[in-house]
């Protein structure tokens, strides 16, 4: 007995709800309510999204940073005195004279 009244107490509130929410004043309370929802959730959305890309982008950078600095040391290898000696003496060049040499500012 008990709990045909319960089941009763809720289609009464059930009844009473969809008549507040469907009415002329309730609905676009529930309508402004579920469109904020919406967008909150899409904002968090794109927020996440957002987030990746700017790892992503941090990863991209701290690679190049990676790559940049190995290449400054290949380079510095490069030019090394000594390798550029060994490299004259494979393609048989000789000392610049005094008047070869061009200063560049």
């Amino acid at each position: 007995m008990a709990s045909g009244k319960k089941s009763a107490d809720k289609t009464q509130l059930g009844k009473k709800i969809k008549e507040i929410i469907f009415s002329s004043q309730g609905f676009p309370i529930f309508l402004s309510f579920t469109t904020l929802a919406i967008l909150f959730v899409l904002f968090r959305m794109k927020n996440v999204e957002m987030d990746y890309k700017i790892s992503k982008s941090n990863r991209d950078i701290e690679k190049v940073l990676l790559d940049n600095k190995e290449l400054k040391a290949k380079n510095a290898r490069m030019l090394s005195t000594d390798k550029l000696r060994r490299l004259a003496v494979a393609h048989h060049l000789d000392q610049p004279k005094q008047e070869q040499i061009i200063v560049i500012p």
